[in-house]
């Protein structure tokens, strides 16, 4: 939920605001009172142990105040979730429920109109909130908001550096240095989809087809939407069918005898690819757009978009090509 339609978000630029009080006196610490024990990330509170339960503890760590009733519906669908996701958050909240029929004097004074209601606790005062069973992904998103991001482990720092820097061998043709980062990076998480990706792009570098093909089958199949996945299993196709389209020297010597031999051009400029000489590649495919675009169906436009597939949105000889290609498109 945005924060328009968030009654609990802060303002613009500053943090939500709120006191809850006791009669007529505010909650402060200097009068908060006992309350659940501290190390319980789960529990149920009441109007008398609100202060030690929401107030003082938010001082520590932040806390999720979830307002609720048993005749409520959405209470239901919203416990076993929003209790899941402050368990895998692991310390970095605390869940604290408010029966509203048995305790009305809180959410009364908060303003809390509709249920569920959770509103979140920091530094004593109430920060951000949101409205409704939410699912398990935007409650995630709402305590990363309101808590800051997981932490992450020696191990994950490690293996994010050793990622850059094979990635980094990798485009500069150091071939061997990034095959042995990607290795190391397996060795710590063998499901680790860029470091397959990154192994597989090694092998098929090395000619290693067969040994590429089957480490990339081992992405499972919702992965393979990823960018740096889907390039390195349209290089291994495009690898496989150049191996088939003969040799360049005969395809060069058809060309300087038939300059119009488009298939010749084409096969030479996916051979061209697959030796890594992109511009080249795509230099040959802009010959045969000029001369025929419509040719075979637009066969060159469609390799080309091949190539930057292949190649990944962000590579220099990708944007240098699309912004040839739009030239040559709308001229």
């Amino acid at each position: 939920m945005s924060d328009y339609d968030n009654p609990y978000a802060p303002a613009p630029g500053g943090q939500m605001s709120g006191t809850v009080t006791f009669g007529d006196k505010p909650v402060t610490a200097a009068n908060a009172g006992p309350g659940a024990a501290a190390g319980d990330l789960i529990s149920d509170t009441t109007t008398a142990g609100f202060t030690a339960d929401v107030i003082q503890a938010s001082r520590d760590v932040t806390v999720l105040v979830d307002f609720w009733a048993p005749w409520c519906g959405p209470c239901k669908q919203l416990t076993p979730v929003i209790e899941k996701v402050v368990r895998e958050a692991n310390g970095r909240v605390k869940l604290v429920k408010l029966n509203i029929d048995d305790h009305p004097a809180i959410p009364g004074q908060m303003g809390i109109q509709s249920i569920p209601a959770v509103v979140a606790f920091s530094a004593g005062k109430p920060v951000d909130g949101f409205m409704g069973a939410l699912p398990e992904s935007q409650i995630r998103e709402f305590i990363d908001k309101v808590a800051g991001p997981p932490a992450k482990s020696s191990t994950e720092e490690q293996i994010e550096q050793i990622l850059a820097q094979s990635r980094e061998a990798f485009t500069a043709g150091d071939v061997e240095t990034a095959a042995r980062g990607f290795g190391a990076i397996l060795q710590m998480d063998q499901g680790h989809v860029g470091a397959i990706a990154g192994m597989a792009g090694c092998m098929l570098a090395a000619g290693e087809f067969d040994r590429a093909e089957k480490l990339l089958n081992a992405i499972p199949m919702e992965e393979r939407k990823d960018p740096e996945v889907a390039s390195v299993f349209k290089r291994l196709e495009m690898a496989r069918e150049v191996a088939e389209l003969g040799d360049p020297v005969e395809l060069e010597a058809r060309l300087a005898s038939n300059p119009a031999d488009h298939e010749a051009r084409l096969k030479f400029a996916k051979i061209l690819n697959a030796q890594g000489y992109r511009e080249a590649a795509a230099d040959e495919l802009f010959t045969i757009m000029r001369k025929d675009r419509k040719w075979e169906d637009e066969a060159a436009r469609k390799t080309l978009l091949e190539f930057f597939e292949a190649w990944g949105p962000v590579d220099p000889a990708t944007l240098s090509a699309r912004r040839q290609l739009s030239s040559l498109l709308f001229s």
